[in-house]
């Protein structure tokens, strides 16, 4: 059962990278992945971009696990030597736009799913959703479907981790600033330079450190990442705007930081949003314990998914490796879909066996 789960997953994959799915504009790789379930005669369920199913023995008295992943991408990078919408395999190596991020992982939480999918007597129900618009934080991505999922008691989120634990992920917020001045003519002592004010603010972002460091995730670090000032050559700007780029740690909130931001900068500045924060799932969490016990070790992740929109535990983990995403030519390998979906079914259950001993431990003490 395992090796068709394998080969099925693969071929999906290779038929999504050949389908281009950017954020958006992801609705061709949703019909393909309900056709995918429909085929197998499992019902699906569809908001938007997004499509969701639900195993076969749906017990409404059991918590929920939630197993995602998105099937959008970014746009191709320049540098691709290959089509990135043609799936090549290589040496036992998958190309194609959307193979590493995230779609190795989707197929292996897709096999995951199908594995328990007609198994009775579980101690959990089993969600997996194929969510949109994960790579631009989108509304209508996984947050749109949520109502619709129910309550999920913890979930896993598929991202290239290297099938390493991600147990907290930094947190995003993206900030628009701008320094003002007085224009002038450059050949005159007149006006004043908004770019010359604004250096003693980029100066100070550039070279502070927040007090609180994370142990898994390192400091909170900020990055001036876009400037822009100035008409033309003659002309003392008036206006310098520029962007920070901010990464929270689990020890401060984006608010937190951001209200610190307006004592200590002179410049106006303003926040696209609060809502990207650090998150973070327990080493004592069940789901994390059965992952210990597999010998899998855990980390805390700098980049972002849709775990900062999750407001239940959730443990970020995938096959491929996070350093590929984005990136002229991605891949993965086809080792690497095979053993993500084996430490993914042994990780559940795992957990399944624990939960069970744990229910026939309080039965036989009366609880």
């Amino acid at each position: 059962m395992i090796a068709q789960l394998k080969s099925d997953s693969i071929e999906l994959l290779k038929q999504l990278i050949a389908i281009p799915s950017f954020s958006k504009e992801e609705n061709q790789t949703a019909d393909r992945i309900e056709v995918f379930f429909q085929k197998k005669s499992i019902p699906t369920f569809r908001k938007g971009n997004n499509v969701w199913v639900k195993n076969e023995f749906w017990n409404h008295s059991l918590p929920t696990i939630l197993l995602n992943s998105h099937h959008d991408t970014v746009r191709p990078v320049a540098g691709w030597t290959k089509n990135p919408h043609e799936p090549l395999i290589e040496n036992g190596i998958l190309f194609g736009l959307g193979s590493n991020d995230a779609g190795g992982s989707l197929v292996s939480l897709l096999a995951t799913f199908l594995f328990f999918y007609k198994k009775e007597n579980l101690p959990y129900n089993i969600t997996f959703a194929a969510t949109a618009e994960e790579e631009i934080s989108g509304k209508n991505g996984v947050v749109s479907i949520l109502n619709e999922l129910g309550e999920i008691k913890f979930g896993i989120v598929g991202e290239p981790t290297q099938m390493q634990m991600a147990i907290a992920e930094k947190g995003l917020m993206v900030i628009d600033g701008i320094a003002k001045g007085k224009a002038g003519h450059a050949a005159r002592a007149e006006g004043i330079n908004s770019i010359y004010k604004v250096l003693q603010d980029l100066e100070w972002i550039r070279n502070y450190e927040f007090e609180k460091v994370s142990d898994l995730l390192g400091k909170t670090k900020m990055t001036v990442t876009q400037i822009n000032a100035g008409t033309q050559h003659n002309v003392v700007p008036d206006t310098c705007n520029f962007v920070v780029d901010v990464r929270t740690n689990e020890e401060y909130s984006n608010q937190e930081v951001f209200i610190f931001l307006q004592k200590k900068l002179n410049s106006e500045i303003k926040a696209r949003s609060f809502r990207l924060n650090s998150s973070k799932i327990e080493l004592t969490h069940p789901l994390v314990q059965s992952g210990l016990e597999l010998g899998l070790k855990y980390f805390g992740s700098p980049t972002l998914s849709d775990q900062a929109l999750l407001s239940f535990p959730t443990l970020k983990m995938g096959c491929g490796k996070s350093a590929r995403s984005h990136t002229a030519d991605e891949f993965i390998y086809l080792k690497e879909i095979e053993e993500g979906i084996e430490i993914y079914i042994e990780l559940l259950s795992n957990l399944f066996k624990n939960q069970n001993n744990l229910d026939t431990v309080k039965v036989a003490a009366g609880f």
